[in-house]
């Protein structure tokens, strides 16, 4: 990669962008408005209005794509410093993070065969609460459209983040390991992102979460897409 004039500017708007956004969500805590989601609202609307080309925007939008390595591996330690909690509670997280991916595998496609979607739609949201790269590579290979793919992940995440609290507030799960299964099953990275406002061992759970349900989702995926199909 080579830092362009335009890679320098977007990059230092999408950073800015959020900075901004979280301030505004943190200082308003009661808004349902993920910073994640009004950052991508108003980089959009920014493209948008001022005509410019998704290409060009990527140009910094890479550099950014770029930390999320680094940003991935520094979910460890928080892991790492938790390794007891997770220890001492392996068969309830496997069993939750099991029922959390079969749950995401099935509810979406029979949703989609009700709406009466066609077989290579249904196989496209199949994969959906999975983490991006494995979903596009799942769609990819049971017959769904990578890239149609990686949008239904976004909005499985969006609906995540916002909707999850308010579920597990009303079934009353409220301990870090239920919180954070419940975010990273369904809502992959976004959901592990949320997971951190709720405290570092509900951060960990999440991340746990979010790895092994894209392991079992790739293990799943052609069975439950053979099953209801």
């Amino acid at each position: 990669m080579v830092l362009t004039p335009a890679a320098l500017i977007f990059s230092t708007l999408t950073v800015t962008a959020y900075v901004i956004a979280n301030f505004i969500y943190l200082r308003f805590r009661k808004t349902p408005l993920n910073p994640v989601i009004t950052t991508t609202v108003a980089l959009v609307a920014i493209l948008v209005l001022f005509d410019i080309p998704y290409e060009t925007y990527m140009e910094g939008g890479d550099w950014i794509a770029f930390l999320l390595g680094p940003a991935v591996v520094a979910l460890a330690v928080p892991l790492y410093k938790h390794r007891q909690l997770l220890q001492k509670n392996l068969v309830p997280i496997a069993a939750g993070i099991t029922a959390g991916v079969l749950a995401g595998l099935v509810s979406g496609t029979l949703f989609t065969r009700w709406l009466g979607f066609a077989d290579e739609l249904i196989l496209t949201v199949l994969p959906k609460s999975l983490t991006t790269p494995v979903a596009m590579q799942i769609a990819s290979t049971i017959g769904g459209i990578p890239s149609l793919a990686a949008v239904f992940v976004m909005v499985a995440g969006f609906t995540g983040i916002l909707l999850g609290p308010y579920m597990l507030h009303a079934l009353h799960i409220d301990s870090p390991i239920g919180r954070g299964i419940g975010l990273g099953a369904s809502a992959h990275g976004l959901g592990t992102a949320k997971a951190f406002e709720y405290g570092p061992e509900s951060a960990s759970m999440s991340s746990v979460a979010m790895t092994l349900a894209a392991v079992l989702g790739a293990l799943l995926s052609p069975l439950v897409a053979w099953l209801l199909l």
